[in-house]
């Protein structure tokens, strides 16, 4: 009797022992979200929460995928190859939507669109620009070059394209060019150019950057999971910007290419201008998106006839319930 009660007793301690486990590897749910570019310290947070275990804290295991030059993200997601993608802004997502894919945006990282013009010593304000070559990416077609174009007076004429290298505009001083307040700046510096960088923010550009943005469907099956990974990526925003370390070596471990002086350029720049903890997150958190700016946004691309208001209204582009909860504080 005494053996059978200690078997019955050791199977029952292998049972419970067996649904731990069992529990413990549901309780990782797996969820993948899809960056737009090469990895880089724009991109800090999310790979801070997996660094420190943030997500893994909230229930998730979470894995990073890099977008590219070449990579449509936006048709990855939509394909079921990530839960949530990185919008270059919130504009870019409504005319995904207008477009037909059922994508809403539920944070935006950056409080403001860090998109900038760079141009040589002698323009030191957007009016400069009027009769200068403006090296400008097709995609600007569809974001900031109608709002340059509206607020300024530039033209089509004046552009060229930027193919994302900086000698053109290095070898000529009547020569402008888009870039990343956080990177390319930072080269041309290198170069031993000097430039100033007009920022389209500074002037009233409405648009958020770095969102995150996911399929409608996943946001209504999955809520629990993407709640999660919203307060979890701004926890690790904020983690991320108290000390970098942690992502920075998951960065550098993705993009060989990423050096340690870029690194702390970039965050610094995030830093020094609030592009994270200003504006209206420094009073309602981390990613929040507020009513205003959102009309701000969709007005914007109606206004410029980027978007037909009758294929996509404002209020299905964006869902703030999960960022409005965060609360992630500065």
């Amino acid at each position: 009797m005494k053996k059978s009660a200690t078997r019955l007793t050791t199977i029952a301690s292998a049972f419970l022992l067996s649904l731990g486990a069992a529990s413990t590897a549901h309780a990782q749910e797996k969820f993948t979200y899809m960056t737009n570019w090469y990895a880089q310290a724009e991109h800090g947070g999310f790979y801070q929460a997996v660094a420190t275990g943030i997500y893994k804290k909230y229930g998730l295991d979470v894995t990073i995928k890099m977008g590219g030059p070449q990579v449509n993200i936006v048709q990855m997601m939509a394909a079921g190859q990530a839960e949530c993608v990185m919008g270059s802004s919130d504009l870019q997502m409504i005319q995904m939507r207008e477009g037909g894919v059922p994508v809403v945006t539920l944070a935006a990282v950056f409080q403001k669109d860090p998109q900038v013009l760079i141009a040589h010593e002698d323009v030191t304000k957007f009016e400069d620009l009027k009769g200068k070559t403006i090296l400008i990416a097709s995609s600007a077609q569809r974001g900031y070059w109608p709002w340059l174009k509206a607020k300024y007076g530039f033209t089509d004429s004046q552009t060229r394209p930027y193919t994302f290298n900086i000698q053109p505009f290095v070898a000529d001083k009547n020569v402008a060019q888009q870039g990343y307040l956080t990177s390319e700046p930072f080269a041309i510096a290198k170069a031993g150019v000097k430039a100033n960088t007009l920022m389209f923010s500074d002037q009233g550009y409405p648009a958020y950057a770095t969102t995150i943005s996911c399929m409608e469907k996943t946001v209504k099956d999955r809520s629990t999971a993407v709640g999660n990974f919203v307060k979890a990526t701004m926890e690790g925003w904020k983690s991320y910007l108290a000390d970098p370390a942690p992502g920075n070596v998951l960065i550098k471990k993705d993009n060989p290419n990423m050096s340690d002086e870029q690194l702390a350029y970039s965050v610094g720049k995030l830093k020094e201008l609030q592009m994270v903890t200003g504006g209206d997150a420094s009073k309602a958190g981390i990613g929040i998106i507020t009513p205003e700016r959102a009309k701000a946004s969709y007005d914007f691309l109606v206004e410029t006839k980027l978007i037909d208001p009758a294929k996509v209204k404002m209020e299905d582009a964006y869902n703030t319930a999960f960022i409005k909860d965060a609360k992630v504080m500065p």
